[in-house]
């Protein structure tokens, strides 16, 4: 057992492969016979190595337009306009930024993020930062089943708590994908990602916002901090974009690529694993924006402010563009994103409990551990409140993760900018600088956001 008063190198000699059993990690890879599992090639053409890695930056990018982010960006376009796309934009920087470091440190260590955070830190600790993953990740289940269960309600008529139950069937449809290979995985999510940006696509064609208004949005305004209501949407924003648990499945699916285990082949390995998340991060920003836009020109710019809830929006939108199919194209992407979101969460769920815990229970059980765990809210403010309650429970879900990001992105920051660990793929800098810039803004902005809510004026 190494000694919890120093800590330890993540790496062998420089040039050298990390390895786990030589740090009290386990000799286990991250995600086991999936490390390494798909080929890349070694030479040819710019574009089948692009390929080869793409696959690992959509995955994440499902995060950043789950049924969480409809929620947020619903209701910041139609109370504030366009106002909000300054932060939607913001926050996909930041999550460009946070992903490339999880990448980095995936690649270089041969760990992910919770096997890291084991090897580093006290057992308290690892303890703390386990049950902060795991709450996070129960967020972002609760906001992928009422998603989930909202789009069953307005495509086929089942209830609200029938469709919420049924989100716990999901579990079957993950380990069929999952003993497909990685690949098949890799190419559903893609599949449903394509759906959801073709629906949005259609319908900022329907919608004709201002080009001139939605430019201005892009530039930064005081109202976003000194407006308490603005402030609580904008760190919904940011916590539903920038999403903790991503950052750990980031830093261990860029592993299943078999680049060489050598230096040559780790930076090669990170600059096409750093170009597939940029780009995959980019139409997040798309879908993202696309619905906020959507809610500014529809629903904010006809007076409609009290427009928070996703069932109004679908109700809403094709009276208001006069379009019988708005609705509906609304609606399948809104349960292509729920449907796809289950596959990210349950492969996080996995990686953080065997990297920090070391336990290894089956899919399944684990998957309808946390989705019963998700479900056990929405049934109580269903009960209590009818189903309006889950707008707000589905906004606030998106707060949670927001105050689990810290407890994330400072232990990711700290390993890649620390050169004993990295060696020479130690963050430079001026990377170093932003990234400690990004934690700590994430922080000031979630204490700000709870003097604002215990101490209102």
């Amino acid at each position: 057992m190494a000694n919890k008063k120093e800590p330890l190198n993540f790496r062998a000699n420089d040039g050298e492969p990390a390895l786990l059993e030589h740090h009290g990690v386990g000799a286990r890879p991250s995600l086991g016979e999936l490390n390494a599992s798909i080929p890349v090639p070694s030479g040819g053409q710019w574009f089948r190595r692009l390929l080869a890695f793409a696959g690992p930056g959509y995955m994440v990018a499902v995060g950043y337009m789950d049924p969480g982010n409809w929620a947020t960006d619903l209701a910041g376009g139609s109370q504030f306009g366009y106002t909000l796309l300054s932060v939607i934009l913001l926050s996909n920087l930041m999550a460009i930024v946070l992903q490339a470091l999880a990448a980095r440190l995936g690649i270089v260590t041969g760990m992910d993020l919770a096997q890291a955070c084991r090897a580093h830190y006290s057992k308290f600790t690892r303890i703390v930062l386990w049950l902060a993953c795991e709450l996070a990740i129960i967020a972002c289940d609760l906001a992928e089943v009422i998603g989930t269960a909202i789009a069953l309600k307005l495509l086929f008529g089942i209830p609200l708590l029938w469709g919420a139950i049924i989100c716990a069937a999901d579990v079957f449809l993950i380990l069929l994908l999952m003993n497909r290979g990685f690949r098949a995985l890799e190419a559903f999510v893609v599949a449903l990602l394509t759906v959801i940006f073709a629906c949005f696509a259609a319908q900022m064609v329907l919608a004709q916002p201002s080009v001139a208004a939605i430019m201005a949005g892009f530039i930064p305004q005081a109202e976003i901090v000194t407006n308490p209501a603005a402030l609580y949407i904008a760190i919904g924003i940011i916590g539903a974009t920038v999403m903790p648990h991503n950052l750990y499945l980031h830093s261990s699916i860029v592993q299943t690529r078999a680049y060489p285990r050598t230096d040559a082949g780790r930076k090669l390995g990170l600059r096409w694993a750093v170009t597939d998340s940029t780009i995959a991060l980019m139409l997040a920003l798309f879908v993202n924006a696309a619905i906020l836009i959507t809610a500014a020109a529809v629903f904010h710019s006809a007076g409609r402010t009290d427009v928070v809830e996703i069932e109004q929006a679908y109700e809403l939108l094709s009276p208001m563009l006069g379009v019988g199919i708005a609705s509906t194209l609304f609606a399948v992407a809104l349960l292509a994103s729920g449907v796809n979101s289950t596959v990210t969460a349950t492969l996080a769920g996995q990686i953080i409990m065997e990297g920090f815990l070391h336990l290894r229970i089956p899919n399944w059980m684990r998957r309808l551990l946390t989705r019963g765990l998700a479900i056990v809210p929405v049934v109580i403010v269903t009960a209590l409140y009818g189903e309006k309650g889950t707008a707000q429970l589905l906004v606030f879900s998106q707060v949670v993760l927001s105050m689990q990001l810290p407890f994330a992105v400072i232990p990711l920051v700290r390993f890649v900018s620390d050169r004993k660990k990295m060696g020479h793929f130690v963050t430079g800098p001026w990377l170093t600088g932003t990234a400690w810039l990004i934690a700590g803004l994430i922080v000031v902005l979630n204490v700000k956001l709870l003097l604002d809510t215990a101490l209102p004026l």
